[in-house]
């Protein structure tokens, strides 16, 4: 598959230093992500990996430093990269009183999208014959799925994923490395942490910020 690259990045981070209870996670941290680029971010657990993409996504502030998000050499407002952002934490965020369909309808409404073709997006993910099903009575690799199946109906550019491998087998794995190679093939990109081994997304193809684990 083609690589879409551009010289201008979606989002460029200056000196970010992070500190959590007195300890440093990372400091000085600088790196561009550009439409085209799958990164990974890397580290021992304790690293900052967590909240390196909290910081990324605008959810956390770095002790110093700064994150812009970058477009045609304009820097965007906060609303607008928001709109430009898929972010999936490490906790699936699905409701259990709510069916499997419902928590997706809901997540595409507040997102302002449609949601007449929810089951064509639960079959992608492997969840045909569990729509109606309460997402209490659903595994955790279905609870994964069904917060996973958002990226099959968005426009936004930038995806950040904690993890999104979790409790998703060998066959549901490949099939979200194929759903990422299309995306950055048509001008966003992907930023992730994981355990998990990759088989069709893997070096030079992906790159990879380390963090390291250290006090002060």
């Amino acid at each position: 598959m083609t690589k879409t690259t551009s010289t201008t990045p979606l989002i460029s981070a200056h000196n970010l230093t992070c500190i959590r209870e007195e300890r440093v996670l990372f400091d000085e941290l600088s790196f561009n992500i550009n439409s085209g680029d799958i990164v990974q971010i890397e580290g021992p657990n304790g690293a900052g990996k967590t909240s390196l993409l909290r910081i990324l996504a605008g959810l956390s502030r770095p002790y110093a430093g700064d994150v812009k998000y970058l477009n045609d050499n304009i820097t965007h407002s906060r609303d607008e990269f928001n709109e430009a952002l898929l972010y999936i934490g490490h906790l699936a965020g699905v409701k259990s009183e709510l069916t499997a369909e419902e928590n997706l309808n809901f997540n595409l409404r507040i997102s302002g999208y449609d949601n007449h073709n929810t089951s064509d997006i639960l079959a992608k993910v492997n969840l045909s014959g569990f729509e109606e099903a309460l997402a209490g009575h659903l595994s955790a690799g279905q609870h994964r799925r069904t917060a996973l199946a958002r990226m099959w109906h968005t426009n936004c550019k930038i995806w950040i994923l904690d993890e999104p491998f979790t409790a998703i087998d060998k066959k549901g794995v490949e099939e979200l490395e194929k759903l990422f190679l299309t995306h950055v093939s048509n001008g966003g990109c992907v930023i992730m942490t994981t355990h998990q081994d990759m088989s069709l997304i893997t070096e030079p193809r992906l790159r990879k910020i380390k963090l390291d684990y250290r006090f002060i």
